[in-house]
């Protein structure tokens, strides 16, 4: 999962909800979500969703505003990323929504970050507002990546289809498709994968269509592993998806130690501490890590946590602000 340091005390008090706006929301029995988004540039997707994690257990998702195709016609992400999550309309409501501007501001601290919109959710129009952003989206040379209702041709392509409910990760965002796009020209039939920090369970769902004969994927958020089982099911593959920490992943507590491939895509910070506390034990002599979630800046880091890791760069890839980066254990092959 994401991890950034807690909010600086603070002593502002944001704008409230005008008294209208409260009024059509709490008076209305169909108003059942306050739909909280932010545009923001690509290297701050992260860092912001994970504040809006702060409040929103249910879950974050990252989109794209816009959807760019190459000559090849090879779909990507470009321009601002929309974050988004949804606050349930009780109690609650005010106290969460202080909390998340309180911890917006003090990521601005850092980074000029916008405040966010609102907008009113219906139970009923649940499902078409999330319909109105998702679309299809074609990643490495045969995958493609659509929402669970899409009725498409494939054209050849694997598809992943993915739920984004109120759930984490649909696949647009630049750290996910570099490792879908590295797991497509690594796992190979019948290969062990572990995928730590699964979140939407994307990318164990396609290692397991691109052949692999087992796959675990772990996250510390178990609301994040009920929403990736829901996705293994829509694509009828079979996975384990456990909430779990890497040092159960370590001790077997999955069934598994130790895997050809594994994949983590997660915060640098996050990637650079677990390689400390062991993530390389992981992967078996031979096998592969992919690594992602690595913004370009961060690089020279990353590369010194390898080293100290014993672990050597095999290939890198970037999109954007963002890294991907397929590695082994030093002196092998």
């Amino acid at each position: 999962m994401l991890g950034f340091p807690p909010p600086y005390p603070l002593t502002f008090t944001p704008a409230r909800i005008d008294g209208a706006y409260r009024a059509s929301l709490m008076k209305s029995d169909k108003a059942s979500w306050l739909r909280v988004t932010l545009e923001v540039e690509a290297e701050l997707a992260e860092a912001v969703a994970e504040v809006l994690s702060r409040v929103i257990s249910s879950g974050i998702a990252i989109e794209s505003t816009e959807i760019e195709a190459n000559a090849e016609d090879e779909g990507r992400a470009v321009g601002p990323l929309r974050v988004s999550g949804y606050i349930p309309v009780d109690e609650e409501l005010e106290a969460k929504r202080l909390k998340l501007e309180r911890g917006l501001k003090a990521l601005g601290l850092i980074q000029q970050v916008p405040m966010p919109e609102y907008s009113i959710i219906e139970d009923s129009n649940w499902m078409e507002a999330w319909k109105a952003h998702y679309r299809p989206l074609k990643v490495g040379a045969g995958l493609l990546v659509l929402p669970a209702w899409a009725d498409v041709e494939t054209g050849g392509r694997i598809p992943i289809r993915i739920d984004p409910g109120m759930a984490f990760g649909t696949g647009v965002h630049p750290t996910t498709q570099l490792s879908l796009a590295l797991l497509e020209k690594e796992v190979r039939a019948g290969a062990s994968v572990l995928d730590v920090g699964c979140g939407s369970g994307i990318l164990s769902i396609a290692a397991a269509k691109l052949g692999a004969g087992k796959v675990v994927g772990v996250d510390i958020d178990a609301k994040a592993i009920e929403n990736a089982l829901h996705n293994a099911k829509l694509n009828e593959v079979d996975i384990r998806l456990e909430a779990g920490s890497l040092d159960e992943l370590r001790n077997g507590a999955f069934g598994i130690q130790q895997a050809d491939v594994v994949v983590a895509n997660i915060l640098a910070t996050i990637l650079m501490r677990l390689l400390a506390e062991g993530l390389a034990d992981l992967v078996v002599a031979g096998g592969r890590l992919i690594l992602s979630g690595i913004l370009d800046e961060q690089r020279a880091e990353m590369l010194a946590a390898l080293e100290g890791a014993q672990l050597r760069m095999v290939e890198e890839r970037q999109m954007g602000d963002w890294l991907g980066l397929l590695v082994d254990r030093a002196g092998n092959r």
